[in-house]
């Protein structure tokens, strides 16, 4: 498993960069959100001519997902070869599909308060493909705003 801290962040490999990342279900490392106010998804669509997959994010109850629920949340996305993003979307507990192509980027944002309503600390990513197309790509896992100011531990990974 990866990690990298920066600033007032914690990075976490979710999925490895893989030639076909979004193959049926995948899910990404589950995290603890109980020390950060915020995580960012962030899925990188390297190469892939028609697949696509339908994402959603799980409020987990623990490390092994005993339960789980889905949660609204928000995305942005950029589907380009420059760095413009389009707008913010509202996401219901269904998610969304991804576009088909290559080069994407997009950026999923959960906050700590989305998770309340389940009463669960944890969240991951869940995948599920809906064109079957292989897609080269990945998921990094942000954390952000640490809700103290000690050093982050390794223990946010499950």
């Amino acid at each position: 498993m990866a990690i990298l801290e920066v600033g007032n962040c914690h990075y976490v490999t979710g999925i490895a960069p893989v030639a076909d990342a979004f193959d049926s279900t995948q899910y990404t490392d589950i995290v603890s959100m109980r020390g950060f106010h915020q995580a960012h998804f962030i899925i990188w669509k390297g190469v892939g001519a028609t697949g696509t997959s339908t994402i959603t994010i799980e409020a987990c109850d623990d490390v092994s997902a005993s339960n789980v629920s889905a949660i609204p949340f928000k995305y942005q996305k950029q589907t380009g070869s420059d760095d413009t993003y389009g707008a913010l979307t509202s996401a219901t507990t269904a998610g969304f599909t991804t576009t088909a192509g290559s080069n994407q980027i997009y950026v999923i944002y959960v906050d700590a308060a989305d998770l309340a309503p389940s009463g669960y600390g944890f969240v991951r990513l869940k995948a599920v493909e809906v064109v079957n197309s292989p897609v080269l790509g990945g998921v990094m896992i942000e954390l952000c705003q640490a809700r103290n100011s000690q050093p982050i531990q390794d223990s946010v990974i499950v």
